[in-house]
């Protein structure tokens, strides 16, 4: 493994913090307010262009109810390119510990497929278990901004969208505006999963 450039990760490393504020609705002066810095350098990390001690970037994690090591992913490879871009399968970061809700009550849990949570959409894969992802009743279906694209990689998940009931089976694939109410859940006894992109970031459900 080759290490990587130092002016690359930190502005990796100062967008993700970003994008992670802003999903969880913080302003600068709002996570500032719960660090030992500045609004002004916290403004600097964000932008690659201050330094981040591991002592404040163990601040940020507890302040964004985030695992400081999540913020630092393993990246591998010859060229600076293949680090900075490519995601190996044994070193996808794990996007279910960081939302609100528990993986029992959504029925599924994410890895992050894309490189960076930076930008305007991103990937991820989803596991549903088997015989899991039935939600509290009654059926409470997620709404907000944006849109969502998937197509079902194994197995089978039910789609509740609006108030239609959906059967999704291997290689079948939707898109739908996020404003429409939907929730998913696996009623088979075997696993299904999903690869999705999903615009924008969000890791509040």
């Amino acid at each position: 493994m080759t290490k990587n450039d130092p002016s690359s990760t930190a502005k990796r490393l100062g967008a993700e913090i970003r994008e992670v504020r802003k999903a969880r609705g913080l302003t600068l002066n709002d996570l500032s307010d719960q660090l030992s810095c500045s609004t002004a350098y916290l403004s600097r990390i964000e932008l690659g262009s201050a330094r981040i001690s591991g002592a404040l970037l163990q601040e940020i994690g507890k302040a964004l109810h985030v695992d400081p090591e999540w913020f630092a992913p393993v990246q591998s490879g010859e060229g600076p390119l293949e680090r900075h871009h490519i995601v190996r399968a044994e070193n996808r970061r794990k996007l279910s510990d960081m939302y609100t809700r528990g993986e029992e009550e959504m029925g599924f849990c994410d890895e992050l497929l894309s490189s960076t949570l930076s930008g305007d959409c991103y990937l991820i894969l989803s596991r549903f278990a088997a015989s899991k992802g039935a939600p509290p009743g009654p059926l409470e279906g997620y709404i907000f901004e944006g849109e969502q694209h998937a197509i079902v990689i194994t197995g089978e998940v039910e789609l509740r969208l609006g108030d239609e009931v959906i059967v999704l089976r291997e290689g079948d694939s939707f898109s739908y505006p996020s404003m429409i109410a939907h929730r998913f859940r696996n009623r088979t006894d075997k696993e299904a999963t999903m690869v999705w992109a999903m615009s924008p970031v969000r890791i509040s459900w």
